[in-house]
């Protein structure tokens, strides 16, 4: 089905949009305060920004009536039945986002439609922080339409995940298509614009829909990071930057892949701590400076110390921990972060008992035992055999693995779930009955 658009904003975002929804067959108007941007497109049927192909494109879709712009909201919203926002959000050096122009067109279309009283859709493409919709968008929509709008007006997310030099290519092939929103038609009504993209349509909550932008452009940033100081390394160590990494790229089983990208609490183990320790000396002693990677033990020591804090401050003392070793499925306990967990709260004065099935004290051989016998000789009186001994001890729960059954944990206790990411508090699991 051909629906009739109206994209808010002519910049970089909004051009290529606009340009790639007409030549998807739908029927374009754009809109910008910019007088000379609406004149390039209407009159000298060309891009008003720098893109490979968006020139021709914009041509042939003027040319064949799909798309024409304006400096007049009402006229857009006229012919229109669903807006996408793309005007741009700058921060300050600080980094905080300057939400006037987001917030302005928000309630010059709320204006547009006033009195209409017909099915309308207005979908942010504009990347904002989390609460931004909500909080900025809507207000703004609501402001201007009036709180009766409510029963017609809805309001979805969609980011773009488009890059400068291939933005054409990006539109129609990306890796999916985004949509943040609260209602299933909305939802459908953008999966049928869409259409014509062959991937996949993720829906989620429009807060989620926001963030997704986010990290996805800081995990960017952090690979860009990450090669170039690895190349800076090398460079200091005497080794080929380039070959390092070409090999390093054919992992994708652990690499480039979906390893280590969800959300639970700190590494530990015999090799990950040791050897950026050891990378970072290195460096070190060939003068070269590594920012990103110096901040990575940093970063996971806070963890350690966010879920320290999480338990104290409960106020119980009488602490369970399920699992002990440095991850699950093995009885590896050196630079285990849940080793220390429980030694930072024993300082604390917290009485803790722990089960860790895999852990078997009397059983450990060679470096493993050595390190219990240097670091932690009296971890083997803490250690309970079933969860029910472990349970009748503790207040609060610790939960660093889920392997074991939890449904006999009460409802009286609170459980920390260290697994998830964001050392999570939830209610206990409900016995089954």
């Amino acid at each position: 089905m051909k629906h009739s658009i109206s994209v808010f904003g002519l910049g970089y975002v909004g051009c290529v949009s606009a340009a790639c929804f007409a030549r998807a067959g739908h029927s374009v108007i754009g809109v910008d305060i910019n007088d000379e941007k609406v004149r390039l497109i209407n009159e000298e049927h060309t891009s008003p920004i720098v893109e490979p192909g968006l020139a021709d494109l914009i041509g042939a879709m003027t040319e064949a009536g799909r798309l024409k712009a304006t400096t007049s909201c009402t006229e857009a919203i006229s012919q229109s039945s669903i807006a996408f926002i793309c005007v741009g959000t700058p921060g300050d050096r600080h980094g905080k986002l300057d939400l006037n122009g987001l917030s302005n067109v928000c309630r010059e279309i709320g204006e547009a439609l006033q009195g209409l009283e017909r099915e309308f859709t207005v979908v942010v493409r504009s990347t904002v922080l989390p609460g931004t919709v909500e909080n900025t968008a809507k207000r703004a929509l609501f402001a201007g339409a009036g709180q009766a709008a409510r029963r017609w007006l809805r309001v979805a997310v969609n980011p773009e995940f488009i890059r400068e030099g291939t933005a054409l290519s990006d539109f129609f092939k990306p890796p999916f298509t985004l949509v943040g929103c609260d209602e299933e038609p909305t939802a459908n009504l953008l999966e049928d614009i869409y259409s014509m993209v062959p991937a996949p349509i993720i829906r989620t909550q429009i807060p989620t829909a926001e963030t997704v932008k986010y990290v996805s452009n800081v995990f960017h940033a952090l690979k860009i990071c990450f090669a170039n100081e690895i190349g800076d390394v090398c460079a200091g160590l005497g080794v080929d930057a380039q070959e390092v990494m070409r090999i390093f790229r054919l992992d994708t089983k652990l690499n480039i892949s979906e390893a280590y990208l969800r959300p639970g609490f700190a590494f530990g183990g015999s090799c990950l701590p040791k050897d950026i320790k050891a990378l970072l000396y290195a460096a070190h002693h060939a003068d070269v400076a590594l920012p990103m990677l110096d901040a990575i033990l940093p970063s996971n020591n806070a963890q350690i110390s966010r879920a320290v804090e999480t338990v104290m401050a409960t106020g119980k003392k009488q602490i369970g921990v399920f699992g002990l070793a440095f991850k699950p499925d093995t009885d590896d306990l050196r630079e285990s972060p849940m080793v220390t967990l429980v030694e930072t709260l024993l300082g604390k004065g917290c009485d803790i008992r722990i089960l860790d099935r895999n852990v078997a004290i009397a059983k450990l051989t060679g470096a493993n035992r050595r390190y219990i016998v240097e670091e932690i000789p009296h971890i083997s009186t803490l250690m309970c055999d079933s969860v029910n001994a472990l349970l009748d001890h503790a207040d609060v729960v610790v939960v660093s693995d889920a392997s074991e059954s939890l449904d006999l944990i009460r409802s009286d206790q609170i459980v920390i779930d260290l697994t998830r990411g964001a050392v999570e508090i939830r209610p206990a699991v409900k016995k089954a009955s």
